[in-house]
């Protein structure tokens, strides 16, 4: 995670840099930020001309310098790094958007909307980039939201601790001041359709609206009470915070003790939600070992310092509650008598509270793989949080005719126009079509995708030019 630098000290950074006839972090960046020019313009005191040069690639700096697996990216490229003396980057990166929201600069003037108009759906980093570029390029850009304020999963997926909603608030709005509309608790496909957006005067459509369904386990004991996905219970947290809901409403109570199921990102952001909501104990189960966790090395490590416990070679194969708990104890239970415990389903009026896991043992072959072994053990909680993956919603899709999706809900999009899905002028990227991925990597599809809307919109036009 960035480090939070004074005026000295990210001045005293940037005299670092080395200033690389080849520059190995521009490389590392998945967006191709022109980081020399924007460290060199800070070291010589020109913080307007450093948020310019920002500005000319990323949408978003305040937020991908905060969220960004640096260590994995630019970071990683730096020559310094070798020797343990890389530049902080994504520090340099935060600073500079930060005293620019501070003070109000604006290095890009307002879209006079001539070239297009173009809608954008969703505003997570995908919708967010694409409506940027857009706009920079001087089309009318309305971006259509369902939740009540725009940010997707920057606003309502990743918690306060790792990126305050002010910095969010602040990105959008330098996005309103250059043109970019915003409507908000707009659905659609029930609130409004794509061929009413084209109806209306769109040249194209963008569909940004990431893979907005958690997955769940299909196990016995899925409906009692507290069984969560991450996705709902870091939303809750978030509108809790943002004094939408009651405290109460954020489900998790001070004591509890929380399992969170899987080992992402997601789950290390709600293993540390938890710890912060009070819980007693929190402890993340993953079905294979350490070295194959696909959370950032930087993100696990913060977990464990915060208390978090890990158990690895595990995986769920019921929930069981209170009642069904008191009678497995001291049991010897294996997976394949398992249908002796008469693990009962839920009854969904009375939505019995979850009492604990039970939990079959993994062990790893010779050849790497992992398979399930006949042992399995019991797990006592409050509360479980699922963190295991997301699919798109086919809430856009089924409302659309043209829009081919693949086996797994994926929107299939083409090459050229970059980004086109199979019904023309209905373009599409981020969660939606590559499946989850960091926020970074979302933009630089996204930003591939805003030039191909913008040579549809211009050819299209031209076309309707010469056949009138």
């Amino acid at each position: 995670m960035s480090e939070k630098l004074t005026i000295e000290q990210a001045l005293n950074e940037a005299r670092r840099c080395l200033h690389c006839g080849i520059p190995g972090c521009r490389k590392g960046c998945p967006i191709q930020n022109n980081i020399p020019d924007f460290i060199r313009a800070l070291r010589e005191g020109n913080l307007g001309a450093a948020y310019e040069i920002i500005s000319e690639r990323s949408n978003l700096p305040a937020i991908c310098g905060r969220v960004c697996p640096h260590e994995k990216q630019c970071e990683a490229h730096c020559v310094l790094t070798k020797s343990k003396r890389g530049i902080k980057i994504g520090s340099l990166e935060m600073f500079i958007a930060d005293f620019a929201h501070q003070y109000g600069l604006k290095p890009n003037p307002k879209s006079n909307g001539a070239r297009g108009k173009v809608a954008v759906i969703g505003s997570g980093p995908a919708g967010l980039t694409v409506a940027g570029d857009l706009a920079k390029q001087n089309f009318a850009v309305t971006v259509f939201e369902g939740q009540s304020e725009p940010g997707g999963v920057l606003m309502f997926g990743i918690p306060e601790f790792r990126l305050s909603k002010e910095v969010v608030r602040s990105e959008i709005q330098q996005l309103r001041n250059i043109g970019v509309e915003f409507r908000c608790n707009v659905l659609v496909g029930p609130d409004i359709t794509v061929d009413d957006m084209f109806a209306n005067g769109f040249d194209a459509i963008f569909m940004g609206t990431g893979t907005a369904l958690p997955r769940t386990l299909d196990i016995p004991g899925k409906e009692l009470k507290n069984v969560l996905t991450a996705d709902y219970y870091l939303r809750m947290v978030q509108l809790v915070h943002n004094g939408m809901l009651d405290d109460q409403e954020a489900i998790l109570k001070e004591g509890d003790r929380v399992a969170v199921i899987g080992a992402g990102n997601v789950a290390m952001d709600a293993a540390r939600t938890a710890v912060r909501r009070g819980a007693k104990e929190v402890t993340v189960f993953y079905r294979k070992t350490e070295k194959e966790v696909t959370a950032f090395p930087s993100e696990l490590e913060a977990a464990k310092r915060e208390g978090v416990h890990f158990r690895y070679l595990l995986e769920p194969c019921a929930f069981l509650d209170r009642e069904e708990m008191q009678e497995c104890t001291g049991t010897r239970v294996s997976v394949t008598e398992s249908a002796s415990i008469d693990l009962k389903t839920a009854d969904l009026k009375e939505r019995k509270p979850v009492g604990g896991i039970l939990l079959q043992k993994i062990t790893q072959m010779q050849d790497g793989s992992f398979l399930p072994t006949k042992e399995n053990v019991l797990f006592s909680c409050d509360c479980v949080v699922l963190a295991i993956g997301n699919k798109p919603a086919a809430r856009i899709v089924s409302t659309t005719t043209g829009i081919q999706v693949d086996e797994k809900g994926f929107v299939i999009t083409r090459e050229r126009p970059y980004g086109m899905t199979t019904r023309p002028g209905v373009f599409s990227s981020g969660d939606v079509v590559h499946g989850p991925a960091t926020v970074v990597l979302a933009m630089k599809e996204s930003k591939k995708v805003a030039e191909g809307i913008a040579q549809y919109v211009d050819a299209k036009r031209l076309m309707n030019e010469c056949g009138s």
